[in-house]
């Protein structure tokens, strides 16, 4: 089946995940890291640890008979400094680590939603600036009608120093990139590069003066997750990892475990199948009031049919092929579907 994009940056989980990914080469080799560096690595993701008040994580199992599908918040945060900062990234994940799938629901940073907490409707990026990560979970929770088991959250200084760490990444810029909006950050990225340094990363899925608007953003975000993907599965290099936890633990925040981050990380890339579907929710954005903020706005139908997907990928007894795929991808799996039943027609024949 042809591999498709997958949705949006670091994913904070998935980041880490991926940095880990190059220990499966065999048995020996994830032997190796059971011995002698799982130790090493949970000590070094101490400090990303930080529970929510109020709000008990679900647990995360990891037995290889049975692992419960759960969700993720991940949200990469526009924070300078010492500043509080917003979500400029907000994706409902759900890992299915039993049978390898993940869903990643992008929701354009905004949505006009209910801001739970704050009895009141605003942007949903808000909600981060507003309660940091919690009221964010129970916002989200609020406007998909599901359960936000977990959070992970990365701030743009450390989606640069992973980038950079990383020796750079190759994305797919043919021409040169302008943001030049006086209400702007102004920024150049120029094309034809084989490899893209960190800030040019980070601009290019910020970049936001082409003419789709949000939904061009979100592709971009896909292109960017599919060029990380590529970059550290292809990752040899042991020594970077110390380097990339150091990274994650000064710039990285979930309410997952460090043991069971790992053992997770360890569960996913086992895993033979290891598919990623997206979809961002559709709308159409407009003010309120003449010269008031601009809001983005969910389309209702849509909306339902996204709730109805995530509990059906949340509910264990789902088996992989009765999972409801977002629209994008309906088509080609009938296509394969029929080009298998023509092949067994044939071959009968």
């Amino acid at each position: 089946m042809k591999k498709y994009k997958r949705a949006y940056i670091i994913s904070a989980v998935a980041l880490v995940i991926l940095s880990l990914a190059y220990f499966n080469r065999g048995a020996l080799a994830m032997m190796g890291f059971d011995w002698f560096l799982q130790g090493e690595v949970e000590k070094r993701l101490e400090n990303t640890y930080k529970p929510i008040e109020g709000r008990e994580p679900k647990p995360v199992n990891v037995d290889k008979t049975k692992q419960d599908p759960f969700s993720v918040l991940l949200l990469g945060v526009d924070q300078r400094g010492k500043e509080v900062g917003r979500s400029d990234t907000l994706i409902y994940t759900v890992v299915r680590p039993n049978d390898g799938n993940m869903l990643l629901v992008s929701i354009p940073r905004d949505m006009y939603v209910e801001i739970v907490g704050r009895d009141r409707e605003d942007k949903i990026n808000h909600a981060y600036a507003f309660g940091g990560a919690g009221m964010s979970m129970d916002t989200v929770e609020k406007f998909l009608d599901a359960p936000v088991n977990y959070y992970a959250s990365i701030n743009f200084e450390g989606f640069r120093a992973a980038i950079d760490a990383l020796g750079g990444i190759a994305l797919p810029i043919e021409e040169d990139i302008v943001n030049k909006d006086p209400y702007h950050e102004k920024f150049t990225i120029k094309g034809g590069q084989d490899l893209y340094n960190g800030n040019d990363a980070l601009n290019f899925v910020r970049y936001r003066e082409d003419a789709g608007g949000d939904m061009s953003r979100t592709e971009r975000h896909s292109q960017f997750l599919h060029a990380m993907i590529e970059k550290a599965s292809a990752m040899k290099q042991w020594s970077k990892v110390p380097e990339l936890l150091d990274i994650m633990g000064e710039n990285f925040s979930t309410d997952m475990q460090p043991g069971k981050l790992v053992d997770l990380a360890q569960s996913m890339v086992q895993s033979k199948n290891r598919n990623m579907y997206s979809q961002t929710i559709l709308g159409e954005g407009h003010r309120l009031e003449a010269g008031g903020a601009w809001y983005y706005f969910a389309n209702e139908d849509d909306l339902a049919g996204v709730q109805l997907m995530i509990k059906n990928w949340l509910n264990a007894d789902t088996k992989a092929g009765s999972l409801i795929l977002p629209p994008k991808y309906q088509d080609s799996k009938k296509e394969v579907e029929a080009l298998s039943s023509a092949s067994s027609v044939h071959e009968t024949e």
